[in-house]
């Protein structure tokens, strides 16, 4: 894969992050593409539709595949079942070009963002790291 085209400082950021920060980044990611979809219907703008929700849709295949079952099974269970759901609706979106849908699947990704982000601020508060799955690059959370 060729990097030539990629920000040097996304790069650093990207490579130095921690699994919790990169998760992080990525639901920041997902709420950015997802705008761009949301600006691309409303553009009728198609293209730029498709792509953002396409590059949204991977990156919610990319927080289901980051689950670990084993520490936490209920949540990660749950946590699946509302990536799926969002997925799913992404689709709908864009078929009906349904703005109305994107803004639930972004009031939904924008809600995990926060409680992401205020988890990661608790932990750092209380001296608690995040226990990483070495293997895989997987986070849990322990506390």
């Amino acid at each position: 894969m060729s990097t030539s085209g990629v920000n040097p400082y996304l790069r650093t950021k990207v490579l130095t992050a921690s699994p919790a920060e990169l998760r992080l980044m990525l639901f920041d990611g997902a709420i950015k593409f997802l705008e761009q979809g949301r600006q691309g219907i409303e553009e009728r703008n198609y293209e730029q539709m498709f792509n953002g929700i396409s590059k949204c849709q991977n990156i919610l295949v990319e927080l289901m595949n980051g689950l670990v079952p084993k520490h936490a099974p209920e949540l990660c269970e749950k946590l699946s079942a509302l990536y799926t759901f969002m997925y799913t609706q992404l689709i709908k979106a864009c078929s009906e070009r349904d703005v109305e849908v994107l803004e639930e699947v972004l009031k939904l990704l924008r809600y995990e963002r926060e409680t992401w982000a205020m988890l990661m601020s608790r932990l750092t508060d209380e001296g608690t790291e995040a226990e990483v799955e070495t293997n895989d690059g997987s986070v849990s959370v322990s506390g």
